[in-house]
């Protein structure tokens, strides 16, 4: 398994400024909280199952299995 970052830096870019933004919570979430704050507990949860390969809610990372 390996998080790589997106490779669309404009997408990478983007997410970054947003999360200045918003103080570190995802750009994409309407609710701050620890459960929003990057990397969202959304995507840990998702990064625990084996199963899974995809971006995050955002698409700034991706896992890889």
């Amino acid at each position: 398994m390996r998080i790589l970052l997106n490779e669309d830096k404009e997408v990478v870019r983007a997410v970054r400024q947003g999360l200045k933004h918003t103080g570190g919570y995802c750009p994409c979430m309407l609710v701050k909280s620890e459960q929003t704050k990057c990397m969202c507990e959304d995507f840990k949860e998702k990064i625990a199952d084996p199963d899974f390969e995809g971006y995050c809610h955002c698409l700034m990372y991706y896992k890889q299995k």
